[in-house]
């Protein structure tokens, strides 16, 4: 078989024994042939027409062709359509060339069945520098090409899947540089731009969080979830709301130095959510179960303010006739029968008034107990404004808000605290629709002044005559002229001394105010459920 092979190879050379046992440096040629014969790739040596003069074992393993099979053949007998042609024409385009070329093939074995190949071709040379023959060598990369193209596969469609998500997904490494991205964090870097989302975020979770935001100590697959991060986005400023999950993945090294040791190179994910939507639709349905709670507890007042002011007038003639029996039982000439009967009716009339007014204060509804939670002064105040927007529109009443930049939240009962400031709004728009001042306005503040946080109330309105202070926290008592004890009003600063007393504030009018009324009310930051 040497010699066979060695007489096709050199039937047109000159080459002595000499030269071909230097070619072989030293080695047998049985040791050549032999090394050539179980190489582990298939090998095949072909004339300058491409007819096989020699192929190896491996050659028969991966074709199903024997060698006798193939001496003689074309390579052809391999070829199989699939392949373009353009791909045949750079081969032989290049051993034209005397260049070697490398490449993949559609080839076919005996039985019909396709393999891809993996093949170089390069031209053998003689000492004169001509091509004599050609040597071919190839391999099976089927399994590796579909292992390859399910790579592929995956990471398009994990691509593709990251894009098609309306959640903004982030990879990077330890230095906050972007490894990975979808098309929802791309759109909230260009909203957010110049700064880079990811490194942003990151400082808003070390900032909320502080010290439980350990990035060393968290473990691949360990996550900080729904961490809210509230933001002022774009040009304009706009406000909206994200949720942000952070973790820490474990990326396996991609380099030859890895291949024993597998060491875990730690990445940081971040996934964030745009939840300004949701926050403002659950802020609406808030709202309006505030204004039900507001408005049931303002019909429960109204009706109580009514009961109490019908007791009030019911108990002046019970206070006269009990003024006329005391005096009838003191006078000498109670002696008399008259007076005896004058006295017993008036008895029996003072109490049958008594039963009645017990009868009434009976029926005067209590109100439901609310439960103290934490509250936002600021946000209570933002939402009483917009429940009285159109009644600020209508009577062209310019709004000043003044907010504290935080004010720490307080324990109270929300839908009181509600009603409260709501009716000292509406009393001040009550004084400016009625006096109609040239400036209409109401100012609002909040502030932390040592442990209490303070709000005003501000209208341009004529004000309070100093006497009157103390006066208009009466029950009943209203500087409004058109205020009956049954009209369901000027129980508005009653209302708000008695729901500061549940929260251990105070309520008062502002004696140095000169431009109107100035209502102050002192909230305790620590107050405690009574």
């Amino acid at each position: 078989m040497i010699k066979q092979v060695s007489d096709n190879l050199h039937a047109n050379d000159n080459v002595d024994n000499t030269e071909e046992q230097a070619i072989f440096s030293g080695l047998p040629g049985s040791v050549f042939f032999q090394a050539v014969e179980h190489a582990p790739i298939a090998i095949s040596i072909t004339d300058l027409s491409a007819n096989i003069i020699y192929s190896n074992q491996t050659f028969s393993r991966e074709t199903e062709y024997s060698k006798e099979d193939v001496l003689g053949k074309n390579e052809s007998i391999l070829s199989n359509h699939n392949t373009p042609r353009i791909v045949y024409e750079s081969l032989w385009g290049r051993l034209t060339q005397q260049k070697p070329w490398e490449g993949v093939l559609v080839n076919r074995r005996r039985d019909g069945k396709r393999y891809l190949a993996e093949l170089m071709v390069a031209p053998v040379l003689d000492e004169n520098n001509k091509t004599i023959n050609y040597l071919g060598m190839h391999r099976d990369v089927t399994e590796l090409h579909m292992l390859q193209q399910r790579v592929q596969n995956q990471k398009e469609m994990i691509e593709k899947v990251l894009d098609a998500a309306h959640t903004s997904i982030v990879l990077m490494d330890q230095a906050n540089r972007v490894v990975l991205d979808n098309i929802a964090y791309k759109t909230l870097a260009t909203d957010i731009a110049p700064i880079e989302p990811g490194a942003l975020f990151l400082s808003k979770l070390k900032e909320d969080l502080g010290a439980d935001f350990n990035q060393q100590k968290l473990k691949p697959g360990e996550t900080i979830a729904g961490h809210e991060v509230t933001l002022e986005v774009g040009k304009g400023k706009q406000h909206r709301i994200f949720s942000c999950d952070y973790s820490i993945v474990g990326i396996g090294d991609e380099s030859a130095d890895g291949f024993f040791s597998n060491p875990v190179q730690n990445y940081q994910m971040l996934v964030i959510k745009d939840i300004t939507e949701m926050r403002h639709r659950e802020r609406l349905e808030h709202m309006n179960a505030m204004q039900l709670l507001i408005a049931e507890e303002e019909s429960v007042y109204h009706l109580r303010e009514a009961l109490s002011g019908a007791m009030f007038k019911f108990q002046q003639p019970l206070n006269l006739m009990s003024a006329a029996v005391r005096m009838l039982e003191q006078s000498a000439a109670g002696t008399e029968l008259s007076a005896e009967k004058i006295v017993d009716v008036l008895k029996e009339a003072i109490q049958i008034g008594q039963d009645t007014c017990s009868m009434l204060e009976g029926v005067v509804p209590q109100g439901k107990p609310r439960s103290f939670g934490s509250i936002n002064i600021n946000e209570v105040l933002r939402n009483v404004l917009e429940f009285s927007t159109s009644r600020l529109l209508r009577n062209g009443i310019q709004v000043v808000w003044l907010p504290s930049v935080y004010v720490p939240a307080i324990k109270g009962r929300e839908s009181r605290l509600h009603s409260m400031f709501k009716q000292l709004v509406d009393n001040a728009i009550d004084v400016i629709e009625m006096e109609r001042p040239s400036r209409r306005e109401i100012e609002i503040t909040t502030r932390v002044e040592r442990e209490e946080i303070v709000v005003s109330v501000a209208d341009t309105g004529p004000g309070i005559q100093e006497a009157m202070i103390t006066k208009v926290f009466e029950p009943f008592f209203s500087t409004k002229s058109n205020y009956t004890p049954t009209s369901g009003r000027g129980m508005g600063l009653t209302l708000a001394q008695e729901v500061v007393t549940e929260h251990c504030g105070t309520v008062s009018i502002d004696p140095k105010y000169k431009d109107g009324c100035r209502i102050l009310v002192h909230l305790p930051i620590d107050a405690r459920e009574g």
